[in-house]
């Protein structure tokens, strides 16, 4: 049977968005192994926003304290 061909693991199939046919622009591939962007500036915010909270608030105890 050979019109019944198996596509090569590495090779995206035809007509997938991620296939290369001449005239069609190549698309970034999703990598399993690596996060997405969103994540790291979502950490970030958080991390910041954390920090900052936390000096607010010990900001407020210091005040309370002197009193």
């Amino acid at each position: 049977m050979p019109d019944h061909t198996i596509p090569s693991p590495t090779e995206p199939p035809a007509g997938s968005p991620g296939s290369t046919e001449a005239g069609a622009p190549s698309t970034r591939r999703y990598v399993e192994t690596k996060a997405p962007r969103g994540v790291y500036v979502r950490v970030f915010i958080y991390v910041v926003a954390t920090h900052v909270l936390l000096a607010m608030m010990s900001l407020v105890v210091l005040m309370a304290k002197s009193k």
